[in-house]
């Protein structure tokens, strides 16, 4: 080309043009780098500060001459755009770009890079913008202080956007990788504040290998030149994530990497590199400092930076020596060869690619002569058919296509031992356990897998013939503990088939509690007689879903006549029992068991009212009302533990007490009754409460067979008016006199039976017309989720204003009682008058 107006086409770039900095290089080292003696014999007198002086200079050209080329590669590119465009030629084209450069403003160069993104709209396009805004507030490194560093200073003040075009020019002019990581660093990643940038090549067997680098001294880079696999770093973290992994600081990681020693604090990203759903290698970028969240334009900045470095590692060949020897990757027809002669199913996979060109499903590229498809079509059906339309199942819970993806995208090779393969045939998935192996050679994978059974084909013939006839088959080891289900068993039981299977010993737990008795006599025959059993049941599931099933099991005897294992299988037999004749045995069954349940509570009833009347005759004394009233608990345990007396002694006072006796039942209510009579039998003595209870404590503590009870024992004078009492551990009466209500102060007592022998306490209380005391226990007022002082000041509340006769007081009592622990109720009321 004769013409070349306004752009750094030869020779100097003009003043003010826009180049791009230097494409490689490390950067200039400064005078205080060295040894302060070396300095002083680098005079610019001294030959060796000469020799050096001529070194920094010639350096300095040469990455201004690679400069000027990436310059004048770009402004070539924009010409050629323009004749495309304009239909003109080169000379036209080049004053056509001068002009337009001058109209806008803005340098040749810069203006070239407009024309290319605007043409180009690729993803370095998309993100030019992000990243115009993104290092807009970064601000460029201080010139040097000699001569040259004001010139490179100069040359490297260009736009943000010719940095970005002139790295991917760089990179993709580059012959190998070290080049590529100079020209990121220096003319895109140094904008952001980033020192150092390493570029890692993936293995075939995971290993990572340091294609290149800048930022990092020769040493490190030598130290880190090769990662074994399966060794832990940022750069591997990268690579398995398959995401890229931004860290805030090295340090926080506690993952070692290149340059730790250097910038241990500082950011680190690491980014893989790949093309096509393979990935290639990693790309990872070292920050001085710790690294703040980055915005989303320069995340996708950096991902393009990492597509760049995927086009040089494709083609990349670790250098000997790195622990990494190249090998000779199998075509497609040696892997064909290769699968032929495996004994095991196996499948050659290849990448099948979108519009897009990204990784969107594999192609079943051969299928072996050993192969069994598990949904049972033949090979050819299969062969050539995508992996996710000819099973779908793959990327479900076994992740199996998940797994041939990363195993593709990384190269390592993925091991898997009993993983559950599943085809799905009628819309019914069958299921199987096999050992898997997937493996890359060259572009295909190679997917192995091994049945678990003896044959794949019976065993696929017994998974239909299970399916149709609702059969799960079952093995225990009763020596081991070992149990084996197939996978319809565990859908009869309604479990995952990850759960533990449930052992004959526990299968009454899993059944409806009305057939224990069978499933009882099941076992007994099958594991005791050690004979072949069956029995019928109901089998109740997780999900709330009763089956009626038939187990059938036979023993297994070793050579020593001893049970070794258990082997049987479950049917589900539901539609058998769905007929009218079940439905009529059922209701019949029912009714029966209605029929005792009414008897037997009727019989209860009964005997309680024998025991503890709800209410008894009132008792005749001058001017004493007394009522008394008993509430049972449940309407299935009616006997309980609550007592309650009142009655006339021969000396004329009025026995008044309550008690309870720990727990429901017929103990508790043999004790109670012992209790009831033993005290009014003692009574009789004349004693006071306290002694009473005292003896009522021997009775308890040696005749009731260890149980407790706490009670509390009045004696009325009716005609002094005067009360007095005693209790054992029992809430104390209550007073009402007048508009006010409350406890009589309390007076020490054990609990009755607590110890062999114990003294009580007692009291008298003198009593006036119209006052009426309250004794009852804690059905009365217990909660479970209030305290007794909070339920005892409720009750207060309730007994006042006292209503006009003793009878409607206590029923009152008992409709507003706000308990809720389902316990007995006793309470004798007695009113002055």
């Amino acid at each position: 080309m004769s013409e070349q107006p306004g752009g750094p086409v030869g020779g100097t770039p003009p003043a003010g043009s826009a180049t791009p900095p230097p494409a490689s290089g490390p950067p200039r080292s400064s005078a205080a780098d060295g040894p302060a003696s070396g300095l002083r014999a680098m005079t610019p007198l001294s030959p060796v500060g000469r020799l050096a002086a001529t070194v920094d200079r010639l350096s300095s050209e040469v990455r201004a001459a690679q400069a000027e080329a990436e310059g004048r590669a770009l402004i070539e590119l924009a010409k050629g755009i323009l004749v495309a465009r304009l239909g003109c030629g080169p000379a036209q084209a080049a004053r056509q770009l001068a002009e337009l450069a001058e109209q806008s403003q803005v340098t040749p160069l810069e203006f070239a890079v407009d024309v290319i993104n605007q043409a180009a709209r690729d993803r370095m396009s998309e993100v030019t913008d992000a990243f115009l805004a993104a290092t807009a507030a970064v601000q460029t490194a201080p010139a040097e202080e000699d001569a040259e560093g004001a010139e490179s200073g100069d040359a490297g003040a260009g736009s943000a956007a010719v940095r970005l075009r002139a790295a991917e020019s760089g990179a993709l002019a580059a012959d190998d990788t070290q080049a590529v990581a100079d020209a990121l660093l220096e003319q895109a990643l140094r904008p952001l504040g980033a020192v150092a940038v390493a570029i890692w090549a993936a293995g075939y067997d995971g290993s990572l290998t340091l294609a290149g680098s800048a930022g990092l001294s020769a040493a490190e880079a030598t130290r880190w030149r090769y990662v074994p696999p399966d060794v832990a770093t940022v750069a591997r973290r990268g690579l398995t994530e398959r995401a890229g992994q931004w860290f805030t600081s090295l340090a926080g990681t506690g993952l070692p990497s290149v340059g730790r020693h250097q910038y241990p604090d500082g950011g680190r990203v690491a980014v893989p590199a790949g093309t096509g759903g393979r990935l290639h290698g990693v790309l990872e970028i070292v920050w001085p400092m710790p690294l703040p969240p980055q915005p989303p334009q320069v995340v996708r900045q950096v991902e393009a930076l990492a597509e760049l470095c995927a086009h040089t590692l494709e083609s990349y060949t670790p250098p000997p020596g790195t622990g990494q020897e190249p090998r000779v990757m199998p075509d497609a027809v040696e892997l064909m060869d290769l699968a032929d002669g495996l004994y095991d199913p196996a499948l050659v996979l290849v990448p099948h690619l979108d519009a897009s060109g990204n990784l969107a499903d594999f192609r079943i590229q051969h299928v072996n002569e050993s192969f069994l498809d598990p949904a049972g079509r033949p090979r050819a059906v299969v062969g050539g058919a995508l992996l996710l339309e000819a099973y779908p199942m793959a990327a479900g819970e076994s992740e199996l296509f998940q797994n041939v993806e990363r195993v593709y995208a990384t190269g390592e090779p993925f091991r898997a031992r009993r993983m559950n393969l599943t085809a799905l045939v009628d819309q019914v998935p069958l299921s199987a356990v096999a050992d898997i192996s997937v493996s890359r050679h060259g572009n295909a994978v190679l997917l192995i897998w091994r049945i678990e059974d003896e044959t794949a084909r019976l065993a696929s013939l017994l998974q239909h013939a299970q399916r149709l006839g609702r059969i799960g088959g079952f093995e225990e080891n009763l020596l081991t503990g070992e149990i084996t289900w197939n996978g319809q068993l565990f859908d009869l039981y309604g479990r995952p088939q990850t759960s533990t299977p449930v052992p004959l010993e526990d299968l009454a737990a899993h059944a409806h509690p009305d057939d224990a008795v069978t499933i009882g006599r099941f076992l007994r025959t099958l594991l005791h007689h050690r004979r072949p059993a069956s029995a019928a049941f109901r089998l109740q599931r997780p999900d709330g879903v009763t089956r009626h099933v038939r187990a059938v099991a036979e023993p297994v005897l070793d050579t020593d006549d001893r049970l070794l294992v258990v082997r049987g299988a479950y049917q589900d037999i539901s539609a058998q029992h769905w007929t009218e004749v079940a439905l009529a045995a059922t209701r019949d069954q029912l009714a029966h068991s209605e029929q005792q349940a009414i008897e037997r509570n009727r019989l209860t009833l009964q005997l309680q009212h024998a025991i503890m009347p709800p209410a008894q005759s009132p008792l005749k004394v001058p001017d004493l009302q007394v009522a008394v009233r008993y509430r049972p608990a449940e309407t299935e345990q009616l006997v309980g533990g609550d007592w309650y007396d009142a009655v006339m002694l021969p000396n004329g006072r009025v026995l008044l007490c309550v008690g309870d006796v720990a727990g429901h039942g017929i103990e508790a209510a043999t004790s109670m009754v012992v209790l009831r009579n033993a005290l009014r039998g003692l009574a009789v003595t004349g004693a006071g409460p306290g002694q009473l209870l005292s003896w009522l404590n021997i009775v308890v503590h040696h005749l009731t067979g260890g149980v407790t009870a706490t009670a509390v024992c009045g004696l009325y004078d009716p005609v002094r008016r005067t009360l007095r009492w005693a209790r054992a551990g029992h809430l104390p009466p209550v007073l009402v006199r007048g508009p006010e209500a409350k406890p009589l102060p309390l007076v020490r007592g054990l609990l009755l039976g607590a110890v062999e022998e114990a003294a009580y306490e007692e009291t008298e209380v003198q009593l006036a017309a119209g006052d009426t005391l309250l004794m009852y226990t804690d059905g009365l007022i217990e909660r479970r989720d209030r305290s007794v002082e909070e339920s005892l000041t409720q009750l207060l509340g309730t007994v006042r204003p006292a209503p006009n006769t003793l009878d409607q007081h206590l029923d009152r009592l008992l409709t507003y009682s706000r308990s809720d622990t389902d316990d007995d109720t006793c309470l004798v009321g007695i009113r002055v008058g």
